[in-house]
């Protein structure tokens, strides 16, 4: 008789899987009694899948923990059902492109030091964020708006999220990007990497000059969380059909009412809250925890 693989173990290496490691994980997992099928490479020797049953999946997750501790390795256990989500909602700071665009625009206003120390205590949520981005952009007052173009060209995307969008995107997802920055920014990011759409705050400009002043209502926490719930509402997609990634504390919200909550190299406030953490592999990491093959990337 076959049993049934009710839930899948997801291992992601930055560098490489070892297979004495792997067969160490399996041997310690069906010693807990589950029962398994043969590995399932979704990249040869960087991701895998494990199928199992009869363990808890808190459980397998945090054996295999032990297992690769101290080693570049990302992991999840979930349900096999319903991996491939629907809608993607990411942030955009820190998380689809590798930079705070806020903290580079301020060094165009020789405050880059000091805007980023009040984006960190924000982003890790030891002030409200709503306080800390009005206190911030009201530093950049009379800042030159060429300066916004200048701090553009100097974004680089984070590895893998073309790839992220593109495939998901060719998969029938829709994908939205969701950002406390600005819509200046978030304009051209949805265009290089394809989202379907953006969300985002908006500097107030006078006479090619930065007021100091942001469009109300601002985007916050709960604006991202409302934006994640009204996108799926539109679609008819339950929250398990929904993927959300960031890195922040105005992040947390989105990223635990998603079917799949992701922290990218995030803060500990979230890292630790979040369902999925992605600390060593780039933005990739959300497709293979979805059950993508490497050759079904876009």
């Amino acid at each position: 008789m076959t049993i049934a693989m009710t839930h899948c173990l997801t291992l992601i290496a930055a560098d490489r899987l070892d297979d004495i490691t792997l067969s160490q994980l399996r041997q310690t997992l069906a010693a807990q009694g589950a029962a398994l099928v043969d590995t399932d490479w979704l990249a040869p020797g960087r991701a895998a899948d494990i199928g199992f049953s009869g363990v808890d999946a808190e459980e397998a997750e945090r054996l295999a923990r032990e297992i690769f501790a101290g080693r570049p390795v990302d992991l999840l256990a979930q349900p096999r059902a319903g991996r491939r989500k629907r809608l993607l909602v990411a942030d955009m700071d820190s998380t689809m492109v590798t930079a705070e665009t806020l903290d580079e625009l301020a060094a165009f206003a020789g405050l880059k030091e000091q805007i980023a120390a009040i984006t960190r205590r924000a982003m890790n949520g030891e002030i409200d964020f709503k306080a800390a981005l009005r206190e911030r952009v009201a530093l950049l007052r009379g800042l030159d708006e060429g300066a916004l173009a200048k701090t553009e060209a100097g974004i680089a995307l984070m590895g893998g999220a073309r790839t992220l969008v593109a495939t998901m995107r060719g998969h029938g997802a829709y994908t939205v990007l969701v950002s406390g920055g600005f819509d200046y920014f978030t304009s051209r990011v949805k265009t290089s990497c394809g989202f379907d759409a953006e969300r985002a705050n908006h500097l107030l400009i006078e006479d090619g000059k930065l007021t100091g002043l942001v469009r109300e209502p601002i985007l916050d926490r709960d604006a991202k969380l409302g934006f994640l719930r009204s996108f799926a509402a539109e679609r008819g997609l339950a929250a398990d059909q929904t993927i959300a990634v960031g890195d922040g504390a105005n992040d947390l919200a989105m990223v635990k009412a998603a079917g799949l909550g992701v922290a990218y190299h995030a803060k500990p406030v979230v890292a630790g809250e979040a369902r999925f953490r992605v600390d060593h592999n780039d933005l990739t990491a959300l497709l293979f925890a979805q059950g993508y093959r490497q050759e079904e990337f876009l």
